[in-house]
């Protein structure tokens, strides 16, 4: 039991559910921290300057990194198998590792391996671009990232739909301009795929004056769809701070405490089931010295209403087992009577 519950305790440190935790504090620190120094390594070496002069320093710190990265990555698949959905020791863990997590791990630390291996094969040299994937591992360190995805995943459904109207104007728009410049200008907009890049820009109120119209119809069009991007493009971030204040107002408990209350559970639910069985032992117990004196008494009443007539001790085994099974009997129909 006690080995178990330290488990779970490593296991949550690890995945950050229990921020109150001290160690679980030290632990989201320490790796931000290091989230943080691997990334600017990584972005820093791309300074062919800088890479001249702390070449070993940075490559010190993608090789520490890595490291402590692949040892959290391989405790996380020891442990998982504390929590109910990953309990079976193989398929378990293959579960575990094909989570959106499990699997951010494996990509940001799996290619260092593979160029230490396979370092003369050019192309696989762009595989150092995923271990910017580790970033995304700032998502299990961070409260508020971690409220951020789940807002989203709360308003997943106003959110598809926001993303689908917009997709649905780009479309309607790109396909009207491509008709209003596209002989006014054949290699601007030379078909309605090529047109979207208008459509983007001019949704998103970037305009970066590329591509732009000339007709007066699609000037008109233009201007439009200018004044539909600023709204249309304020509803994703007004369904998010929606969501915010949703839980602000809804009181929702911090994460580290839920997971705080379902850990009391599972011990108060092992505690039970302990009990649970000593209770039952007792009883089992309880019931042997009870059939342990019925046995006796039954062997005394053999030997009194047998001694006199056959004094074999098979006769009066027999009888006192005789006796016994009747009284058992007898117990048992009791029991089965109404109150």
């Amino acid at each position: 039991m006690k080995r178990k519950g330290f488990r779970r305790k490593l296991y949550h440190i690890l995945e950050n559910k229990n921020y109150s935790n001290w160690f679980g504090k030290l632990d989201q620190i320490l790796l931000s921290v290091l989230i943080f120094l691997d990334i600017s390594s990584f972005i820093l070496e791309t300074s062919q300057q800088l890479n001249q002069q702390y070449y070993w320093v940075f490559k010190s710190v993608a090789i520490f990194s890595t490291i402590i990265f692949t040892l959290e990555y391989g405790l996380r698949l020891w442990l998982c198998t504390v929590e109910h959905r990953f309990r079976h020791p193989w398929w378990g863990r293959i579960r575990y590792a094909l989570t959106p997590m499990a699997l951010i791990d494996f990509i940001s630390t799996f290619p260092f391996y593979l160029l230490l291996v396979f370092h003369n094969l050019a192309f696989l040299k762009t595989l150092r671009l995923l271990r910017l994937a580790r970033i995304l591992k700032i998502g299990r360190h961070s409260k508020s990232v971690r409220s951020l995805v789940r807002v989203v995943i709360s308003k997943q459904e106003e959110l598809l739909i926001t993303f689908s109207i917009i997709s649905f104007l780009l479309i309607i728009a790109s396909s009207l301009m491509f008709f209003a410049e596209h002989d006014a200008q054949p290699d601007a907009f030379s078909s309605i795929p090529a047109s979207m890049w208008w459509g983007v820009v001019t949704l998103t109120t970037v305009g970066y004056g590329d591509i732009y119209p000339v007709t007066i119809i699609g000037k008109l069009l233009g201007a439009s769809l200018a004044f539909f991007g600023i709204g249309v493009f304020v509803l994703p971030a007004g369904i998010v701070a929606s969501g915010f204040a949703e839980k602000l107002r809804e009181g929702i408990e911090p994460e580290d405490q839920k997971y705080q209350k379902q850990e009391l559970k599972l011990n108060e639910a092992e505690l039970n089931g302990l009990s649970a069985n000593k209770l039952e032992q007792q009883a089992k117990y309880q019931q042997i010295e009870v059939d342990a004196k019925l046995l006796k008494h039954c062997l005394q009443t053999a030997q009194i209403e047998l001694g006199s007539i056959d004094p074999s001790k098979e006769a009066i085994d027999s009888w006192a087992m005789f006796l016994y099974l009747q009284a058992k009997q007898e117990a048992i129909d009791l029991s089965q009577l109404p109150n």
